[in-house]
């Protein structure tokens, strides 16, 4: 089988006891079925929820905690806890685990993005397993990730995996809850999400999460943006991850091989802030999104914000419509001063030697260019 990058999320619910503490006899097999992914010739990262679990009752608390303080200061206690758990199991098959916190943060900063993806690239490229998982004693993101659902789906589109494949404890996307309606279908195989089931998908997790089948919904539906396929399912066999690969998996697949989104094309369209908004013209429109162009000043009928050359805006349709997003090339002064003329005459003082406003390799169309 041709060598793939992998990534495995494994959710609370994967790795806890009904108690909602944290299970070894479930990180111990779940360690194994990582080993003989890697011993196959695969790249692992995996994106390991359960920091909570790990450390509530060392904080005395008789039961999961529900408060956000209270899971914060548990995740404080719990991740080293939950990091030397994998450690102590990873060390049985002689790999190194290398750690990582992560935050909304680090997507959205595009330097922090960019040294994230250097810093699991190195340590892919050593041989290491990097363990990632939110920094959850200072942020209250995890609720927004999901039980690191959708943390998993950025990580997946960062490191351009092949795979995503999401651990949970009901094998698969069904028609309705398999749990309330015996006579469910789950779906072995979609190409795609239909908007059926996106709508069907309940919000309400496991006791021991912040997920739940819609945010591994919206996960997969990153993923899928992003080129990655997706998996998810339920893996109870040392040779479960290596199943999944093969076919074989208990669960549900979704989507093909697709392209995969450059990196920097991801950061703009999905992590980066916008410094303000630009409204164009309807040729100026077509231009971006028919004609493959780049914008150009006559293009643009207004700008508004206090935004920098090399800074991020969004792009509006005199509709008021959002298209897209893109690095703009003049600030917000420059721009007001050139807006709408040809390029021959934005040859000014103090201006930039270019003419693009937003050139084409640093434009993203929202929804149409990131799956394409």
């Amino acid at each position: 089988m041709e060598r793939q990058r992998i990534v495995v999320k494994i959710g609370s619910s994967s790795l806890t006891h009904p108690d909602g503490a944290l299970s070894h006899d479930k990180i111990r097999h779940w360690a194994q079925a990582i080993a003989r992914l890697r011993q196959s010739g695969h790249s692992v990262i995996l994106i390991s929820s359960g920091a909570v679990a790990a450390g509530f009752r060392g904080l005395g608390y008789p039961n999961w905690p529900e408060m956000i303080p209270a899971k914060q200061a548990s995740a404080a206690v719990g991740q080293s806890l939950l990091m030397q758990a994998w450690a102590d199991q990873f060390d049985q098959h002689q790999i190194t685990t290398a750690q990582l916190l992560l935050t909304r943060e680090d997507f959205s900063d595009r330097t922090r993005y960019q040294n994230a993806h250097a810093t699991l690239t190195e340590l892919l490229g050593r041989g290491a397993l990097p363990i990632i998982n939110e920094n959850d004693s200072v942020s209250i993101a995890e609720l927004t990730f999901g039980d690191n659902d959708m943390l998993s789906a950025l990580v997946s589109g960062l490191m351009h995996a092949d795979m995503l494949m999401i651990m949970t404890d009901i094998n698969g996307l069904y028609d309705a809850d398999p749990r309330e309606n015996p006579n469910a279908y789950r779906y072995p195989y979609l190409p795609r999400l239909p908007d059926r089931l996106i709508e069907k998908a309940t919000s309400s997790g496991s006791r021991v999460g912040t997920g739940g089948m819609r945010s591994k919904v919206e996960a997969a539906q990153t993923a899928l943006s992003l080129g990655v396929r997706v998996f998810i399912g339920t893996g109870q066999e040392n040779d479960a991850l290596i199943a999944i690969l093969t076919g074989r998996g208990d669960g549900t697949y979704i989507g093909s091989k697709l392209n995969t989104v450059k990196a920097r094309k991801q950061w703009i369209g999905l992590h980066s802030k916008s410094a303000g908004h630009l409204v164009i013209d309807p040729g100026a429109e077509h231009a971006l999104l028919k004609g493959g162009k780049s914008l150009l000043p006559v293009g643009v009928l207004a700008a508004h914000g206090t935004f920098q050359s090399g800074d991020v805006v969004e792009v509006l349709n005199t509709a008021g419509q959002r298209i897209g997003k893109g690095i703009v090339g003049f600030s917000a002064l420059q721009l007001n001063q050139i807006k709408g003329r040809s390029t021959a005459d934005i040859r000014l003082p103090n201006m930039p030697d270019h003419e693009e406003v937003i050139h084409r390799d640093d434009w993203v169309a929202l929804e149409k260019e990131m799956m394409s």
